[in-house]
């Protein structure tokens, strides 16, 4: 087959696991709730503070990246602007045919006007639902649900884990940490993570994406983590240079052999140099990885600071490796076995939505 079109690319339904709602914000969305609060932004207008975000996510190094995000949390510390932003990223993602989106973000670094955490949960939610009634009124119907993420360098792991198991009926479909990997390994939550055991709750870690296979090796085999966020250092566990092709250590092996998840974001991790010597999309492990069978997902991570979409990272990944609409689909059928839903919901998405779109194509 051919390689997959820009305009098949477009029509394609999407499924989205790793997606920040603090790193999807609109940049006129960020301007005008700064002005009315009164917080001061490095640039005045929505276009040259979206070209901002990028150039600065830029730098190779994730905490530099992860400064850009005082500016969009800034701007969500009041209920209605956490509910305004989370509606119009489910709308956003809807008009790029997502039809299942998990949208991850930290409640205690939304505290600041005076909230609970249960009542930015709840704000996000009202978003969230407001959101998907306006895309299905657009004809792009849309499934979404909350990761809440606790940050690694804080202290309140137990506590989000708590509340994502009080909301788990109300929007919240599992739980995540983020933030700087280095210093902050997966283990210092890991009374967090044996509730959630308890509970039989679901959970996502980010690793493998500034530190390499101790985060990853924490992540699933200490703390028992469903999905690998990012993931993309596991290729530091495989031998390229093999006689008779490349050969899997015991991690890397047992990663795809268990079929754990790897959620990877292709522009993401070019900014912040999460492989060393990547040059170009060309060079994203991601091309290796499907090759070898892992179970591999396509993400945005952040599109506002990425300056992304859905449809632009396939595309960026049709023009590196050629792939097809079949290549695409496999993507997006690992990515809804792989989301946080029940099992007959997860295969009615996928026999009913992504199947005959991706037959049609």
């Amino acid at each position: 087959m051919p390689p997959a079109t820009a305009a098949q690319i477009a029509k394609a339904p999407k499924v989205v696991l790793h997606e920040h709602l603090d790193g999807g914000v609109r940049p006129a969305t960020i301007v005008e709730i700064a002005n009315e609060i009164g917080h001061d932004l490095p640039a005045p207008d929505a276009e040259s503070l979206g070209a901002w975000f990028e150039e600065s996510s830029s730098s190779g190094s994730l905490p530099r990246y992860l400064e850009t995000f005082i500016h969009t949390v800034a701007v969500m510390q009041r209920p209605q602007d956490l509910a305004r932003v989370a509606r119009e990223s489910v709308i956003d993602l809807a008009s790029d045919k997502v039809v299942y989106a998990e949208l991850r973000w930290a409640p205690e670094q939304h505290l600041s006007a005076g909230l609970t955490l249960q009542e930015t949960v709840e704000a996000v939610q009202a978003g969230i639902e407001e959101g998907r009634a306006e895309a299905t009124a657009q004809g792009n119907p849309i499934v979404v649900g909350q990761l809440l993420t606790a940050m690694r360098h804080a202290k309140r792991g137990l506590e989000i884990a708590e509340i994502a198991v009080e909301y788990r009926d109300r929007g919240v479909a599992g739980f995540d940490i983020a933030g700087a990997e280095d210093g902050y390994p997966p283990i210092l939550h890991l009374e967090a993570f044996e509730f959630l055991h308890r509970e039989n709750a679901h959970f996502t870690i980010h690793a493998g994406e500034a530190f390499g296979l101790p985060s990853i090796w924490q992540a699933i085999q200490r703390c028992g983590a469903e999905r690998l966020g990012h993931g993309v250092r596991i290729v530091d566990d495989i031998d390229f240079d093999a006689p008779g092709g490349p050969k899997l250590g015991p991690l890397a092996a047992y990663i795809r052999d268990r079929r754990i998840p790897l959620e990877m974001c292709p522009s993401s991790n070019m900014q912040t140099h999460a492989v060393p010597n990547m040059k170009s999309i060309a060079d994203h492990p991601i091309g290796k990885l499907k090759e070898l069978g892992f179970r591999v997902t396509i993400n945005c991570d952040n599109r506002l600071m990425s300056n992304t979409s859905m449809s632009k990272e396939m595309q960026l990944l049709v023009d590196a490796f050629g792939y097809t609409t079949d290549d695409l689909r496999w993507f997006t059928i690992n990515a809804m076995k792989s989301a946080f839903l029940p099992f007959d919901e997860r295969l009615a998405i996928i026999n009913d939505i992504i199947k005959p779109a991706y037959a049609a194509l």
